[in-house]
């Protein structure tokens, strides 16, 4: 099973590049995560907003690999824990069902969008900068499977 991370924007900071990439390597074969990068819309000044983010909902929609299990990541989606991810993981790996996870641009999804995808998740009841979620959600995969493989990464209760 794979794990595609679907993220609008490109050309991040090296801070980063260097986060996502620190967990997203330590993922093992098994359950490889992989960063599909999505071409941001110019926005500008007087930007039609809701135009800018269905053509990012399009690009998104585009680069799911066919047949995968979809999450968007929304402020209003479900929040889960850890643990839940790691059991989420596992399922996925034992189905051998690959994985589309979505992080809009600046200003999240596409409504009309998100009704389409399998379900919606929340990493926190805070806002983030999109590119700080790259990081986290990548750092929060790698904690799962390792709960899953009982390494000591993971201290939770």
């Amino acid at each position: 099973m794979r794990i595609k991370l679907l993220a609008v924007g490109t050309k991040m900071p090296k801070w980063v590049e260097t986060g996502y990439q620190e967990y997203a390597q330590r993922m093992p074969n098994l359950c490889a995560l992989d960063l599909i990068e999505i071409q941001a819309k110019k926005r500008g000044k007087n930007a039609d907003t809701s135009r800018i983010l269905r053509d990012e909902a399009i690009a998104l929609q585009d680069a799911v690999p066919k047949g995968a299990f979809t999450i968007a990541l929304d402020r209003k989606g479900k929040h889960i824990s850890t643990e839940d991810l790691a059991v989420h993981l596992q399922t996925w790996i034992d189905e051998s069902q690959d994985v589309a996870i979505m992080i809009g641009g600046p200003e999240g999804i596409a409504p009309e969008f998100l009704t389409t995808v399998s379900t919606k998740w929340s990493l926190s009841a805070m806002t983030f900068a999109h590119p700080v979620v790259r990081v986290m959600l990548a750092e929060q995969l790698y904690r799962a499977w390792s709960i899953n493989a009982n390494l000591p990464y993971h201290r939770g209760d």
